[in-house]
């Protein structure tokens, strides 16, 4: 099946800021990577994400991925308030 990698990319950066585990202001912060490997990659393409070839069980969101995370998961799955 095709399908647009884009799309999935910016939904599992989405999904990172979910699980994040550990933060460090202007330096990025730690997630849990339970997520498919070519789409991992991409992400470190994309410099949202260090290099994922570790063989941490977590990685590690660049400042910027963190960030383009947390306005990702908003987008997609933040409720308004009433």
């Amino acid at each position: 099946m095709k399908y647009d990698q884009d799309k999935v990319d910016e939904m599992t950066l989405a999904l990172l800021y979910l699980v994040t585990t550990e933060r460090h202001e202007g330096l990025g912060a730690r997630a849990w990577r339970g997520f498919d490997l070519n789409t991992i990659d991409r992400l470190y393409e994309k410099d949202w994400i260090n290099d994922p070839k570790i063989k941490a069980m977590s990685l590690h969101l660049t400042e910027e991925g963190f960030k383009k995370s947390e306005q990702l998961f908003s987008k997609h799955f933040g409720k308004e308030e009433k």
